[in-house]
């Protein structure tokens, strides 16, 4: 890992044994982007980029003397606005005047050892100081008081790179951030296809790949919140890249709020990346001397397909981002009593469903929606967290006891955004709310967002949760939020910074997020927003597992997991057992596949364990053995996808642990064919010249992944699944 400089040629160049990225000084003013791939020793540009006269449409920079040259057609690192580039800029300023027009020139630089802290935001760290270097270069318009700082932190042993942005004001006059980039990258050439993982509600990160068209591709969130519609990830990846072959140019913002990314082509097939905190609804007056952090993105490249993209996702989120004393720790298996009860349980039912799942191995009941206020249905009682002592007359405490008793751990479900119109603390601080004064407020869910730009209202939160977790002995939280945000305004703020509030909103949600997790580190929390809605690097920073999506159908889910874990580890994901017909699409699939699914990331119960009989309770208790068995294997092991189900009619996975030596390899049919063809699956990442079993035939590693196996042939109906655990010899 490297940082080197030219300092003759101010060329920079990060790199470390996989990747390289080059930026280069032109003629002291302009940072322009040289080459970013496959790792080069020694970078020399005998020939570089030519500088191309494209006449009297591209003009040249003001007082500009050299050869043609123009910002219009040049690979540039962080472009600027209305100063002859006419694609899309990396950010955007309006000044005192009213005008835009800003060039940025380069001014110094520094580096660093490790990797600083971004104030007020998540972002990626380092263990120890020699696991990265970071790199600052500054830029200035010396005529509109504006520094430009760009962060670049290269890590040693991931072909990862990320960026963060800092605008700082040093004039005399306000001027605002009408779009505040986090970064840009100029690619020289367009062949290339555009991956993302768009979605909705039940349906999130579904695989959707297409070829880039000229012109701008834009994909955003104007929710307030990263959303289920679509993730911040982009990725570019050439025509022939496969699973394990090919190039991978993917970025994806640590950011848990509206963002924009986008992709443009221009006419001489150049290709332009840029993204940051979305331009809609969003507009921060920077005073003088002040300064705007914006989110970091994490950059990958990949030129083994999208399996290296996905392999340096995975140890850079589990090493890098998730944090606290159960980032390396197995996650226990869950029991929720959500889709068994809803609102509809007391104390004695809880216990009764807690009690059979400790008989089948349960280790945590989660106690979801519905305890506190006096809440049975979705109408009230939000922002009153104490217990209703109606269901729980005895209190929380007792049954939190009770369950500590049968041996199980006890979580509890909280929505802290939000608030009901019927509730106590909406009826004494109406004024909490987001909306807009005199204007009617839209509901979700029969709800409203509390203002978490407010620290005030923050604290009243953070001091009701407080209270249960000081008096309660709690060891999960399920941190909800079921609602995007509509009529954004805060009381507190004034009318020229009214579309400043989704980003402090942001940045309220992620301090008494730090707060929360930094005063109780020996509570587990879990992200959730009506599923995936919120799954995002932004919200794994504080909360290290995420419930993946509410849809807990086996077939559904086998694309929502196949789809998330092109950007997160399985031990990110929350995966439950539930019952038939499934309460979402209402398909009736065999407890077998069911168990497949939701035994590849981090395994839960969604059952009415009281109304099982014996022999299905053996089956469950042999399965969640089964299941923490595989456990170590399945969250902390290497993941590889095998066969692709947005593709194929069926999916097929495949986790090998550290040491190559046992294997879970898992394959899912969605339905069943006749004259079906038979379909080969080449396994990955075992040792080519070991001998595995399955406990009852014997193979060569390199056989299973040159030659591979065909299991659909084993599948004769619809939702069969095939799991084969291999162990070496």
């Amino acid at each position: 890992m490297a940082i080197l400089i030219d300092k003759k040629t101010l060329t920079f160049h990060l790199c470390n044994d996989q990747i390289s990225y080059v930026m280069q000084v032109k003629d002291h003013q302009f940072l322009l982007h040289v080459y970013y791939g496959p790792r080069i020793k020694h970078f020399t540009q005998v020939l570089p980029h030519p500088d191309v006269d494209r006449a009297s449409l591209a003009p040249q920079p003001a007082g500009y003397e050299g050869t043609p040259f123009s910002l219009d057609t040049a690979l540039q690192e962080f472009p600027g606005n209305d100063h002859g580039d006419y694609r899309q800029s990396a950010f955007d300023v309006t000044y005192a005047d009213g005008t835009k027009a800003t060039a940025l020139a380069y001014q110094r630089y520094t580096v660093t050892p490790g990797k600083p802290k971004l104030p007020g935001l998540p972002a990626t760290y380092v263990n120890q100081e020699d696991e990265a270097d970071t790199l600052t270069i500054v830029l200035a318009d010396g005529f509109r008081h504006l520094e430009v700082w760009l962060q670049y932190t290269i890590f040693r042993d991931l072909p990862v790179i990320t960026r963060a942005v800092s605008y700082h004001n040093l004039g005399q006059q306000p001027l605002y951030l009408e779009q505040a980039g986090s970064f840009a990258l100029d690619l020289p050439d367009a062949r290339y296809e555009l991956l993302q993982l768009p979605g909705a509600w039940a349906r999130e990160k579904q695989i959707v790949r297409s070829p880039l068209p000229a012109g701008r591709h834009v994909l955003e969130s104007r929710r307030g919140a990263s959303s289920a519609h679509q993730q911040p990830f982009m990725a570019l990846v050439r025509p022939e890249t496969t699973e394990r072959s090919g190039e991978v140019f993917a970025v994806h913002l640590v950011y848990s709020g509206n963002f924009e990314l986008s992709a443009q082509v221009d006419p001489y097939d150049q290709t332009r990346l840029t993204g940051g905190i979305g331009s809609s609804d969003f507009r921060w007056q920077l005073k003088p001397d002040a300064s705007f952090q914006t989110p970091e993105v994490v950059m990958v490249y990949s030129s083994a397909g999208l399996n290296g993209m996905s392999q340096a996702f995975h140890q850079l989120y589990r090493k890098h981002l998730t944090r606290g004393r159960f980032r390396d720790q197995v996650r226990p298996v869950v029991i929720n009593n959500w889709e068994t009860t809803y609102f509809h349980f007391d104390a004695a039912r809880i216990l009764a469903l807690a009690k059979k799942a400790k008989a089948v191995g349960a280790e945590l009941f989660v106690l979801d929606d519905g305890w506190f206020g006096h809440r049975n249905d979705d109408r009230s009682s939000l922002g009153d967290w104490h217990p209703d002592l109606k269901k729980l007359p005895e209190g929380l405490g007792k049954l939190a006891q009770d369950i500590h008793h049968l041996g199980l751990k006890f979580g509890l479900w909280f929505e802290p955004e939000m608030v009901s119109p019927d509730s106590q603390l909406y009826r004494q601080h109406p004024d909490w709310v987001l909306g807009v004064p005199k204007y009617p407020l839209s509901t979700g869910r029969h709800q409203l967002v509390l203002d978490f730009s407010r620290q005030d209202v923050r604290a009243a939160i953070e001091q009701q949760i407080a209270t249960v977790l000081d008096t309660v002995p709690i060891d999960f939280i399920k941190w909800d939020m079921n609602r995007n945000i509509t009529e954004v305004a805060s009381a507190k703020l004034p009318p020229e910074r009214q579309m400043e509030t989704l980003h402090r909103y942001i940045l309220g949600l992620y301090d008494l997020a730090d707060k929360l997790t930094t005063q109780y580190p020996n509570v587990l929390f879990e992200n959730c927003s009506a599923g995936g809605g919120r799954f995002d690097p932004g919200m794994s920073y504080y909360m290290p597992q995420s419930w993946t999506s509410d849809n807990t159908d086996a077939i559904e889910r086998m694309k929502i997991q196949y789809g998330t874990s092109l950007i997160f580890p399985p031990i990110m994901m929350d995966a439950h057992l539930s019952e038939v017909p499934n309460d979402q699409v209402g398909r009736v699939t065999p407890l077998a596949t069911r168990l497949a699914v939701a035994e590849s990331g981090n395994f839960g119960l969604m059952q009415d364990l009281t109304k099982k009989d014996d022999a299905t309770l053996a089956v469950l208790k042999q399965a969640v053995g089964d299941y923490k068995a595989h456990r170590q294997l399945i969250q902390f092991g290497t993941f590889y996808r095998l066969l692709d189900p947005f593709t194929q009619q069926d999916g097929a996975w495949m986790f090998v642990d550290q040491a190559r030596a046992n294997a879970r390899v898992v394959y899912v049919q969605s339905l069943n064919q006749a004259s079906k063809p038979l379909r080969n699956i080449k396994l990955v990442g075992l040792t080519p010249d070991a001998t595995y079993s399955d406990g009852v035939r014997q193979w060569q590693g390199d056989e299973l992944m040159n030659y591979g196996l065909y299991l659909n042939q084993l599948l004769t109906h619809d939702f069969e699944s095939i799991v084969l655990d291999l162990t070496r010899v």
